[in-house]
C-alpha cells in the first residue's frame, strides 16, 4: 500500500486498509527489526470498515512465531 509515511494498516479477507483509532507507534518501536515497518506482524482486531478505512475498537498484536 501507498501511504504518507509509516501508516498502520491491516489485511482482511485479501484487501489491505488503513487503520483510524491507533497507531504505529502505539505498538512498539516502528523501526526496529520485528517493528511495523521492518515486518508484518499479525494482530487480533475489531472494528469496522468505514469509508475503506478500518476503524479500530480492538488492536491487539501477537506475539512473533519462533521459527
Amino acid at each position: 500500500m501507498e501511504g504518507k509515511s509509516c501508516d498502520l494498516a491491516v489485511r482482511i479477507d485479501g484487501k489491505s486498509y488503513f487503520v483510524e483509532g491507533t497507531n504505529i507507534d502505539s505498538h512498539g518501536d516502528a523501526h526496529a527489526k520485528d517493528g511495523f515497518c521492518a515486518s508484518i506482524r499479525q494482530a487480533e482486531v475489531i472494528g469496522e470498515i468505514k469509508d475503506n478505512k478500518f476503524v479500530v475498537t480492538r488492536f491487539k498484536l501477537l506475539p512473533l512465531k519462533q521459527h
